[in-house]
């Protein structure tokens, strides 16, 4: 993963530690990767979400060639994922799918890479064949003597690569104005529930697939049934009485039914009662 550069159309800022729906952009693509093997870090190190590995390229601010080649120099996998570190909207689905289609072509080729909405390579959003990075990138410095500041074009021009096209995985941020957009995207998205409870996880330290559904049916329930401060200390007492039995989604789904029937029984009981009490008023 590539997080050094300039920034320079940022004004120097720290771009991977600028945040996005609450985590730094560092994080958000660490996230998206969470199943590698061994994860790298090229560039200044900074505080991240899960461990990882650092690496410089030298001289440090040498170009994205120069940061691979650091980055190989810490891994012995057969296939490389080269991501940089300033993609917002980056997902776990999008990676297993890019290294699906890296895998299709079979030995013949050198990989896969994302491609925009434009139909234009982004080859920062990839997965390599690690040898056929390290071929590419040891001609690259013999011909030119170097591989600081060399363009990526030099590397992905000989390789024999998949396109994955992808409407918004490649987005990145390099202007405020792109850090403005992603922010607004990620509030303004349909899916704005399921970037907090990503955020809140990482923030937490868990890892638990939370049926959103069911939870907010049972916060309406609570709300609706009982009173509104209900809902949050419902859910709440479901979350602490799951970790009581040892965690899991299956903990939680169980005790979020049985505190969703108590609900129920709760409001037929309220409806209950106001029936009956205008049946004796009536009386």
């Amino acid at each position: 993963m590539l997080a050094g550069g300039a920034a320079a159309r940022l004004g120097g800022a720290d771009k991977p530690a600028l945040r996005v729906g609450g985590r730094t952009l560092l994080d958000r693509v660490l996230s998206a990767c969470a199943d590698a093997g061994d994860t790298v870090v090229v560039g200044p190190r900074r505080p991240t979400v899960r461990a990882v590995r650092w690496a410089r390229e030298q001289p440090p601010g040498g170009g994205p060639l120069a940061a691979i080649a650091a980055g190989l120099r810490h891994t012995t996998a057969g296939t490389t994922l080269v991501l940089s570190a300033d993609l917002p909207f980056l997902v776990p689905a999008t990676v297993r799918a890019l290294l699906a289609e890296a895998g299709r072509g079979g030995p013949e080729t050198d990989g896969a890479l994302l491609t925009d909405p434009a139909g234009r390579d982004q080859p920062l959003v990839a997965a390599y064949r690690t040898e056929s990075l390290r071929r590419e990138l040891a001609l690259i410095a013999t011909e030119h003597g170097s591989l600081t500041g060399m363009p990526l074009r030099l590397l992905t021009a000989e390789l024999a690569l998949r396109r994955f096209p992808h409407p918004d995985a490649s987005f990145d941020c390099d202007t405020w104005e792109d850090v403005a957009v992603a922010r607004a995207r990620i509030r303004d998205d349909g899916n704005v529930l399921d970037e907090w409870i990503s955020a809140a996880k990482a923030e937490l330290g868990i890892d638990l697939d939370v049926d959103t559904a069911a939870l907010l049916d049972l916060a309406r329930d609570a709300a609706h049934g009982v009173a509104r401060p209900a809902a949050p200390l419902t859910t709440f007492l479901v979350g602490y009485a799951a970790a009581q039995r040892g965690g899991g989604p299956e903990a939680v789904a169980g005790l979020a039914r049985k505190a969703a029937e108590l609900a129920r029984r709760w409001a037929e009981e309220a409806e209950s009662a106001g029936t009956g009490d205008k049946a004796e008023g009536s009386e």
